[in-house]
């Protein structure tokens, strides 16, 4: 007869995968775990969100192990851990978790606050002596990823310089799966750019000869992995929807006026990141360059018309970095809702 394939957790790529298996075989089934109706649960950030985790019923002695599964450091972080009667929570993640507990068979958890670093594949185990289960989730959050550089240019980031100036403007590196989704989105830049696996890509549209040629078909172009200390690239950052409002005073500030009135009316001058969501998710479009928290000065389009840029697509656009004496451009302020 056909012989059945055995499942095993790949930590690298973060999923169940067969091995000894052949086509035909039948998928082994999930006999305490209930297999979830969905493996994809969106959330927002700020908001509290619950990733599904049921038996169908209770082993005589049993555990279940929450992890959030990091495929850059190759590693699982473990999150809660519960024997049904008590449990507990570790690391960062596990100050926010806690059991739903929805009746005795309900292993759920539930996660307060999210945000952004907390998108990622999870994965609920039942530790059962010989019978242990698993079923993954993978909770993701609505943004949008943007290209960001220093004042002194293009490809001045290390990783790590990376990682950190995307933190400094409300966002994170982006991952794949949402540089690939910007770019189906219409995201069209020619800077190769760290996201958060180490790997450097750009994403093209678009086909010119300094970017990759016009031989290549669009898609993301990849360098592959770099050397995370001694490479240098810009950075593609990623930034969800906040609950706060981006608003702009209008005048000829410099950028240390520009922050002063910020402050005055108890708001804070606005990040990048603040503005690309408030442009991506409050359809801000105002045609006035405004200072930001960075020192570049730009403004957020929805509507594109030929006085306010005049390029023919959406988007948030630069005047890159001014002498910040210069009093030429209002602000762009935060205040949370």
């Amino acid at each position: 007869g056909v012989t059945g394939g055995e499942l095993g957790w790949n930590s690298r790529v973060g999923l169940w995968v067969g091995t000894e298996g052949h086509w035909g075989s039948p998928t082994p089934r999930l006999q305490y775990l209930l297999e979830p109706l969905y493996e994809v649960v969106h959330a927002q950030r700020g908001a509290t969100v619950t990733l599904p985790c049921v038996l169908r019923a209770r082993p005589p002695h049993y555990k279940v192990k929450w992890s959030k599964v990091e495929p850059a450091e190759l590693l699982e972080n473990i999150i809660l851990v519960t024997n049904g009667a008590q449990h507990k929570t570790y690391g960062q993640l596990g100050g926010r978790a806690r059991l739903r507990r929805g009746h005795r068979n309900d292993a759920s958890l539930t996660i307060a606050g999210v945000a952004l670093e907390d998108e990622g594949r999870y994965r609920c185990q039942l530790v059962n002596g010989l019978e242990d289960e698993s079923l993954s989730l993978t909770l993701t959050l609505d943004g949008v990823v943007f290209p960001y550089q220093t004042s002194q240019g293009r490809y001045r980031f290390n990783y790590f310089e990376a990682k950190k100036a995307c933190e400094e403007q409300d966002a994170r590196l982006a991952t794949y799966q949402q540089l690939y989704k910007a770019w189906t989105e219409g995201l069209d830049w020619c800077n190769a750019g760290w996201i958060l696996d180490g790997t450097v890509h750009y994403p093209i549209i678009n086909l010119r000869e300094p970017c990759g040629g016009r031989l290549l078909l669009p898609g993301i172009r990849t360098y592959g992995a770099k050397d995370k200390q001694k490479d240098r690239f810009d950075a593609f950052c990623f930034t969800s929807a906040v609950r706060g409002q981006v608003y702009f005073i209008q005048g000829h500030l410099s950028f240390k006026e520009a922050g002063q009135a910020c402050r005055n009316q108890g708001a804070t001058i606005a990040k990048v990141g603040q503005l690309y969501s408030a442009w991506k998710f409050s359809q801000l479009d105002r045609c006035d360059g405004g200072w930001l928290a960075d020192g570049s000065v730009r403004y957020p389009i929805t509507i594109p018309r030929t006085h306010c840029g005049g390029l023919p697509d959406p988007g948030v656009r630069s005047f890159g970095f001014p002498n910040k004496e210069q009093r030429t451009y209002g602000t762009y302020c935060f205040t949370v809702k």
